[in-house]
């Protein structure tokens, strides 16, 4: 769980992050600001109407990066796992209410949640060798 919060306030100090994506043979690149805990998981959001959701269920293999403005990044390779509990949805939009703005609801047919699996999160700086963790 260490290694799970350390990446979660690494994306949350950043606020924006990257995610990346692969449509045929070709790498999606967008910006994100949904990160959360739940049950010990690291999660991200997204609509299940938009192609960054379609390019996940081909290929779940991601990559985020994000970096934090005074030198240090992170990069998170990862399987995105797609979880439909109602709870795992609520959790989200309660950590971030401007979803609920945007229309997501836990009970639409649009908000997905995606918890991240087999991760290799690589801490990098300006000024220190990077640090690789697992989770």
């Amino acid at each position: 769980m260490e290694a799970t919060k350390r990446a979660y306030d690494f994306l949350k100090k950043c606020g924006t992050y990257y995610l990346a994506t692969v449509q045929g043979d070709r790498p999606r690149v967008r910006p994100f600001g949904t990160a959360d805990i739940f049950e010990g998981r690291l999660y991200i959001q997204t609509g299940k109407i938009k192609p960054c959701s379609a390019q996940i269920a081909v290929n779940p293999n991601i990559e985020i990066c994000a970096f934090d403005g005074d030198g240090a990044w992170i990069r998170i390779a990862a399987t995105a796992v797609n979880d439909d509990s109602r709870e795992a949805k609520a959790h989200m939009l309660d950590a971030h209410p401007q979803l609920k703005q945007m229309g997501y609801s836990p009970d639409d047919d649009n908000t997905q949640v995606l918890y991240l699996k087999d991760v290799t999160a690589v801490f990098s700086s300006f000024s220190s060798e990077p640090e690789t963790v697992r989770f």
